[in-house]
């Protein structure tokens, strides 16, 4: 992991100049966790008892408290769509999050209004989830937002395999940014990142201005420590 970056000045960076801008997207950019809710869109579209994604949440819940490290209960999440068709989980997909839009609330606009910001004044803006596309696709479109750098289940054939080579969360967040970076030439002062949970430390790490959204302590310690920047969360 990195160590932070120097900086020549404090705060700023919600509005700080940058070629690239790094987005959480579940209590960052929307204000709810979108994996489970649209597993329970999926299990209904597929005649599944209504209780099954519960359950299902139940299990993943068990095995964090029991110490299971975040990246294998991410992998555990994906075994819910073993041998389903892409192209099908990719339409439930749109009509699960056209419904959240419907009802309403579904967007954190302060971290939404960072994001706008950012791509006009000409910035890359990319979204870095631990969910994969099928819920961000119509996230990235809706906001305009450049790219994934996303969870990719395994494909064959086109049915997801169940597996998971590399979930996105953590220092694999971290990893993928500095990656993209690199391709681009884009020095880490010239990047921002937002996140919502100590998970996204490394990333937040991994830029020149890090922002933290909400009132997690780890991040809010380390923006205060490198003079980053903070946005309300989704009850601030």
């Amino acid at each position: 992991m990195s160590a932070p970056i120097e900086r020549t000045a404090p705060a700023g960076a919600v509005d700080a100049p940058v070629d690239v801008a790094f987005f959480d997207v579940d209590e960052t950019l929307l204000t709810f966790k979108s994996m489970f809710r649209f597993l329970a869109h999926h299990f209904a579209e597929r005649g599944l008892p209504p209780d099954r994604a519960r359950l299902a949440e139940e299990e993943l819940r068990l095995l964090a408290a029991e110490g299971v490290p975040r990246d294998e209960t991410n992998r555990e999440y994906y075994r819910n769509y073993t041998g389903r068709p892409v192209a099908e989980v990719m339409a439930h997909g749109r009509a699960w999050f056209a419904a959240e839009l419907a009802a309403g609330g579904a967007l954190h606009d302060p971290a939404v209004a960072a994001l706008n910001r950012h791509r006009e004044a000409g910035a890359l803006t990319v979204l870095v989830s631990g969910s994969f596309p099928p819920c961000l696709e119509p996230v990235r479109e809706l906001l305009g937002a450049d790219l994934l750098l996303c969870s990719e289940p395994e494909i064959e054939a086109g049915v997801y395999t169940g597996r998971l080579p590399t979930p996105m969360i953590g220092p694999y967040k971290a990893a993928a940014a500095r990656g993209l970076m690199a391709r681009r030439g884009i020095p880490p002062e010239r990047a921002a990142a937002y996140g919502d949970h100590s998970s996204d430390l490394a990333l937040l790490r991994a830029v020149g201005h890090p922002v933290a959204v909400g009132d997690d302590a780890r991040l809010g310690a380390y923006v205060r420590e490198v003079g980053g920047g903070q946005l309300p969360g989704i009850s601030g």
